[in-house]
């Protein structure tokens, strides 16, 4: 009997980050039959991965026996060397300018190693084919198909039920608060809940008169955000999130350009403030747009 091939996929980054390595990892997963395929990140973020059925296990990246692999002669955990070995294809998205990495799966005799960059141009192609491309390597290109996908299962059920994530990870990239809280008011009597976390909490974003969904694990959220009619949010890792779940989204632009930056997924409508102010987008134009979303969806 043929032994199942392996795959690691090594990603650190933020959940945007990852959720736009989603579809380099999926096209591996299909393309590598019956593979298991492992991840090492951050587990919480990682996680995600197994979620969405496109990993088999999940590694921390932050455990202390992975630090040796970035120095140039540490010793190596000689448990972690014979798990590395054990892969067929060890794909890494880590940003290695001195090659430690490298020297180290070559130093504990990774059989292939192939190195994506996790650097994305802020001009070219979407985020998602340029962080695929090094699969090229092994005739393994990204298409179209794959970046329109949702990566985690829809649940919807007869509620309407809309999401509103105020935040992103720049101040700059977000429309004021108040705004928003004017807006959810708009599509009484359907369910809006609010999604804040620790950076919400500290700029003092208070939301009592709505359902607030508050630092949830990533993956206890996914399964949530897949309930949801409609999404409404900034350039962030959780419209990363919102748009893989299928929900379909209103999202605001600012600085960033949306055709590299944004979730590729066709239920995704982007609005952009082109002085890349947000606070100059009128509330009226966002109403309507967020207004035409949910009436589609």
């Amino acid at each position: 009997m043929k032994p199942q091939p392996r795959v690691l996929v090594i990603r650190g980054g933020a959940i945007g980050d990852f959720i736009l390595t989603l579809p380099a990892i999926r096209l591996l997963r299909e393309t590598i039959a019956g593979c298991h395929l492992e991840v090492i990140g951050y587990p919480a973020i990682a996680e995600l991965a197994r979620t969405a059925g496109l990993a088999d296990s999940v590694r921390s990246l932050e455990h202390r026996t992975m630090a040796p692999l970035f120095a140039k002669t540490a010793p190596i955990d000689e448990a972690l060397a014979e798990h590395l070995r054990s892969f067929n294809l060890v794909v890494s998205f880590l940003y290695d300018p001195d090659g430690l990495f490298r020297a180290s799966m070559e130093r504990v005799g990774v059989k292939t190693l192939i190195e994506c960059s996790p650097r994305v141009q802020s001009e070219g192609e979407h985020a998602s084919k340029q962080l695929a491309k090094g699969l090229e390597k092994l005739a393994m290109f990204l298409e179209d198909d794959h970046l329109h996908r949702a990566h985690f299962e829809r649940r919807l059920d007869d509620q309407t039920r809309i999401a509103i994530h105020v935040g992103s990870g720049s101040e700059k990239k977000n429309w004021p608060v108040e705004n928003w809280l004017r807006l959810a008011d708009e599509f009484s009597p359907a369910e809006v809940i609010f999604i804040t976390g620790e950076a919400e909490e500290a700029r003092g974003v208070k939301v009592a008169q709505h359902t607030n969904w508050h630092s949830l694990p990533l993956s206890e959220l996914s399964t949530r955000l897949s309930t949801c009619t409609a999404f409404l949010g900034h350039d962030s890792g959780i419209s990363h999130l919102a748009a893989a779940c299928g929900a379909p989204s209103l999202l605001l632009f600012g600085p960033t350009d949306p055709a590299v930056w944004a979730p590729p997924q066709p239920w995704v409508r982007i609005l952009r403030e082109e002085s890349h102010d947000l606070s100059s987008l009128p509330f009226e134009r966002v109403k309507l747009a967020a207004a035409q979303v949910v009436s589609k969806s």
